[in-house]
Order: structure tokens, then C-alpha cells, then sequence
């Protein structure tokens, strides 16, 4: 399984709506386990970006999921595909010497 982390923003829709954020998450969590994607955390933040979460499935099914949390307006989105050591380990000894 892939591994993401994604970055999210609230749009002017979201941010107007920010109390119906927990609900929506949860409904986006439902949504996700029907397509077999993991949704490993989730944190609301203040910075430059109001919500990361990290998520865990195939990349078709993630995309997906994405595509479908951006088409309610709510947020904007920017994803990460991430690597844990054993991965990238495994692609650097895939570089020509």
C-alpha cells in the first residue's frame, strides 16, 4: 500500500462551515474504508495549512478520495506520496552506479 501525507486548506466555504469539520471527516473516514484506504491521522493545525492527515491505500483508490473531498469545496488539497525507510531504501538501491 501507498502512503501520503496530505496538506489541506479550508476554502472560504469550509472555513465559514468549520464547525461541520469533525462531521465531515468522519463521513470522508466511512467514505475511505469502502475503497480500502486507511486514514492513519489526522490533525487540525494552525500555520500555513489548517489540516494534514496521512493516509494509506492504493493510489487509484486515494486519488479518488481526494478528487471526491475536493469536489464538495470545502478544502483545497496538496498531496505527498511518502516513503518509510525500508521504501526508499529499496529505491536508492534501484539507482545505476
Amino acid at each position: 500500500m501507498a502512503s501520503y501525507v496530505v496538506l489541506l486548506n479550508f476554502t472560504d466555504q469550509g472555513i465559514r462551515t468549520v464547525n461541520d469539520s469533525p462531521k465531515r471527516y468522519e463521513a470522508f473516514k466511512a467514505a475511505a474504508e469502502k475503497l480500502e484506504v486507511q486514514v492513519k491521522s489526522i490533525y487540525w493545525t494552525v500555520g500555513k495549512y489548517d489540516v494534514v492527515t496521512t493516509l494509506e491505500g492504493p493510489e487509484d483508490a486515494v486519488t479518488a478520495m481526494l478528487l471526491k473531498l475536493g469536489s464538495a469545496g470545502n478544502v483545497h488539497t496538496q498531496t505527498l506520496r511518502a516513503f518509510s525507510q525500508d521504501e526508499f531504501t529499496r529505491i536508492l538501491k534501484k539507482i545505476p552506479a
